[in-house]
């Protein structure tokens, strides 16, 4: 197959091909955890997305799933608890076998069969059943009605499996994937200690789906950090970095891409950054003091000194962007105010600086969060009002700690499963959650969402998330920092980087293309 001659030893081409059939060399910090879908809720999603298909995906600009591996997929019903999904004709897999129904079925049931803890399995807690009907027809019997299914069905969590090479019972142990999205892979490569170093992306001959290839060929360098990433994009060994790009790389980068032959493509994105307070501690379970730390934080200090404008304050859970979004801490608490703040703490009788341990994980929100937990300490700290500790752990040992309630109060980043208001207020509440810290909220949780997963037009959920979010910003027990920017950097011979980000913030490797004239 000429797609895979052209990426063979590593991606490098031979002198007699040309500019345009080079392959276009992607380097990111966000390397895949694993390569079966059932195990993964991570970064490993950006991979999944080239190479893995869904029923429904959302196209470049759409805020809504549209039909991928599907011809058509609708709700049946007027409740939203039955979704049925018809696939296109001739389906086939990367290796040639026949991508049908049954391995749709197989696909979302071992999901829930594995059931791998930290995995994607908690996204279909509305499923009730899988059922097809011959060959193409797959319908999704729910147990209550959820009208951001079609969502859930777009992450690439939901990636269909070829049932012959994927296990039904266990996960899948190879470097190796078997998909049907617009590229297979041709090698992957890790280090010794199973790091990933690179993954080579050619055609799938087989691809049936609405992408548009622009290349015909990608190759994916994993770095370590945003300094390595960028100076392989200054010696022109990558084209294209995306994902990890530290503040101070992209404020250089602006400043000088005329100057080194590079773009910066700026856009919204959806990523969030949030602190959490638990309840099992005597002072954090205290109102009083969770809305003086509200009432202290200085969001735009941290989005401007220690993030250099490369994000912006966020007063609320639902990002800008997203329907239902407001500034309800902004509308609460305003600007940062020290005689508010002591107002709060004196009125709930404590006359003395309130002893707080915060905690961050030092290896997976980028090289940003020392620095912005510093700044959160000296703004506490400035007024005589707190006496912060700060506490730190690899995210390995982080997150097992944050599941065991060990932290009074601690840091998270979120990147939506779906651009729906539904996945910034429902992970977080409720006994059991994402973060492991029960958030009892009867109000969203039994009234509020219920409503408005009933509702398939989600341009008329305003009112319930925006209720929901007061509800949050009256608890304080969620308190949004910032939301992120996406950057592209790329050499000014590549284009399609404005088109290259979904609205759930993955790149589509198919819109990139080398320019063939200048």
């Amino acid at each position: 197959m000429a797609s895979i001659s052209l990426v063979a030893g590593c991606g490098l081409v031979s002198s007699g091909e040309s500019e345009e059939e080079k392959a276009i060399v992607v380097g990111t910090t966000s390397a895949p955890s694993t390569l079966d879908p059932a195990a993964a809720w991570d970064g490993s999603w950006e991979l999944f997305r080239n190479v893995y298909q869904t029923l429904v995906s959302f196209p470049s600009g759409s805020a809504a799933p549209e039909p991928d591996a599907a011809e058509t997929c609708r709700f049946t019903d007027r409740e939203n608890k039955t979704y049925r999904c018809e696939l296109r004709d001739g389906m086939k897999f990367s290796d040639g076998d026949a991508m049908d129904a049954a391995s749709v079925k197989h696909s979302i049931d071992r999901i829930r069969t594995i059931a791998v803890k930290g995995g994607p399995e908690p996204l279909l807690g509305s499923l009730d059943r899988v059922e097809t009907r011959g060959d193409k027809e797959v319908i999704f019997h729910l147990k209550k009605s959820d009208a951001t299914f079609p969502f859930v069905l777009a992450t690439p969590a939901m990636s269909i499996v070829d049932p012959d090479d994927y296990p039904a019972d266990k996960l899948r142990d190879a470097r190796t994937i078997t998909g049907s999205g617009p590229y297979l892979i041709q090698s992957y490569k890790v280090t010794a200690k199973g790091q990933p170093v690179e993954a080579v992306l050619a055609e799938n001959p087989h691809y049936e789906g609405p992408a548009e290839r622009q290349n015909s060929a990608v190759t994916i360098k994993y770095f370590q950090d945003s300094a390595a990433m960028v100076g392989a994009l200054k010696a022109k060994k990558i084209d294209v970095t995306f994902r990890g790009l530290a503040p101070t790389d992209i404020v250089d980068l602006d400043a000088q891409q005329a100057a080194n032959g590079l773009q910066l493509v700026e856009g919204a994105g959806m990523e969030i950054r949030y602190l959490v307070f638990t309840q099992k501690d005597k002072w954090t379970r205290n109102p009083a003091v969770r809305k003086a730390v509200a009432q202290l934080i200085d969001r735009a200090a941290i989005s401007h000194e220690v993030y250099e404008g490369t994000v912006e304050p966020l007063y609320s859970m639902v990002p800008k962007g997203v329907t239902g979004h407001n500034a309800g801490f902004f509308n609460s608490f305003g600007k940062p105010n020290a005689t508010k703040a002591k107002a709060l703490l004196t009125a709930a009788g404590i006359f003395e600086p309130v002893p707080l341990t915060l905690w961050y994980t030092t290896d997976r929100y980028g090289s940003g969060t020392k620095p912005e937990f510093d700044e959160i300490k000296r703004q506490l700290e400035k007024p005589g009002l707190f006496k912060v500790t700060l506490k730190s752990r690899p995210w390995v040992t982080y997150e097992a700690g944050y599941r065991k309630g060990e932290y009074p109060v601690f840091g998270r980043g979120w990147f939506p499963d779906f651009p729906d208001p539904d996945n910034f207020i429902a992970p977080f509440v409720g006994p059991k959650n994402a973060l492991g810290t029960p958030y009892p909220s009867p109000e969203i949780t039994d009234k509020l969402l219920p409503e408005s997963r009933r509702e398939s037009d989600r341009a008329a959920v305003d009112d319930a998330f925006e209720r929901a979010q007061d509800i949050l910003v009256d608890d304080a027990r969620l308190l949004p920092l910032w939301q992120g920017k996406q950057y592209i950097a790329a050499s000014e011979e590549i284009a399609g980087g404005e088109q290259a980000l979904d609205p759930s913030t993955i790149m589509m490797m198919w819109a990139l293309e080398r320019k063939t004239s200048w």
